[in-house]
């Protein structure tokens, strides 16, 4: 949620040192959060000896998000002279993840 407002802050920021600080530091702080709990999720679903891969799969795939969204800004910004709406995309869509709980399964009584 802190993602994503912090990009809906951003263009509505005036873009000096203390703000863009600002939005450094929430920005960071809340992408780097989301490791520790990224590897237990996927150790726990994948097992010990899987999960570390699976992760580096997660990994691999942000830049390719990245790239996309990078591309995708871009046209907009060519489109449109700015890039104000990339940027509340991508907070709405920041928010709009959500988690979904799902029940473990228990394994038949033998």
């Amino acid at each position: 949620m802190l993602r994503g407002l912090s990009l809906i802050y951003l263009p509505f920021s005036d873009f000096s040192i203390v703000s863009l600080s600002a939005f450094a530091v929430f920005y960071g702080l809340d992408w780097i959060a989301t490791v520790p709990p990224t590897v237990r999720l996927t150790t726990e679903a994948f097992g010990e000896r899987d999960g570390p891969i699976v992760f580096d799969w997660i990994a691999a795939g942000h830049p390719l998000g990245a790239a996309t969204a990078a591309i995708g800004a871009g046209v907009i910004r060519a489109s449109q002279g700015e890039y104000m709406q990339a940027f509340i995309i991508a907070g709405f869509a920041s928010l709009m993840i959500r988690r979904t709980v799902v029940a473990a399964s228990t394994p038949a009584a033998a």
